[in-house]
């Protein structure tokens, strides 16, 4: 048995977790109307991002078409994009580590759903790409393959926009696509998914 007392009632001021009552005597004219079954309201967030210095450094850096981590001074693993503090140990990430344009499919999905706005042709691949030098995967779309060719171990080259259109984002990488190395065998890549 427990020694462990539940709390008093506390007394809240009268309506305090009440609705007021509803004035439904407009609705009984309703009858005759059909009823919305779907309303498409358009929504969009606008919001400023401040990326710090980690960030800013990965972000500066894939405007030159490199990628860039960070290494964790107690773990030695290498996070991508960079927050500048490991989240295994807590510790600045403060040695940056030059990575690969190159990577390793690690997980995937094969798209075959439209959605709103959605801008890729369906079916596509969307994966969890471990880049060369780094020890978390990153999203990316999967092309130039079909998809039922996609797989675990997949070797793939970045493919960036031209370099006039390079900015300080990670769109500057349009996809992924295979590079023509051998497959990384599934069985290193267990402790990355």
């Amino acid at each position: 048995m427990s020694d462990i007392q539940e709390p008093a009632p506390i007394d809240l001021p009268e309506g305090l977790w009440s609705q007021p009552s509803v004035d439904t005597s407009a609705l009984d004219g309703l009858d005759e109307v059909e009823a919305v079954q779907l309303i498409n309201t358009p929504a969009k967030f606008v919001y400023d991002y401040t990326p710090g210095i980690a960030r800013t450094r990965f972000l500066r850096a894939i405007a030159e078409k490199r990628l860039v981590g960070q290494r964790c001074p107690e773990t030695g693993m290498v996070y991508v994009p960079p927050s500048g503090v490991s989240p295994i140990s807590g510790l600045p990430t403060l040695e940056e580590v030059e990575l690969g344009l190159d990577g390793t499919v690690v997980s995937y999905c094969i798209v075959n759903l439209d959605f709103t706005g959605n801008a890729q042709e369906i079916p596509y691949v969307s994966a969890l790409i471990l880049v060369d030098g780094s020890d978390i995967p990153i999203y990316g779309l999967v092309r130039e393959i079909p998809t039922d060719e996609v797989r675990t171990g997949l070797r793939l080259k970045s493919v960036w926009v031209e370099p006039d259109e390079m900015t300080t984002s990670f769109e500057n990488i349009k996809w992924w696509a295979p590079n023509g190395e051998p497959d990384v065998p599934a069985s290193d890549l267990v402790g990355y998914v």
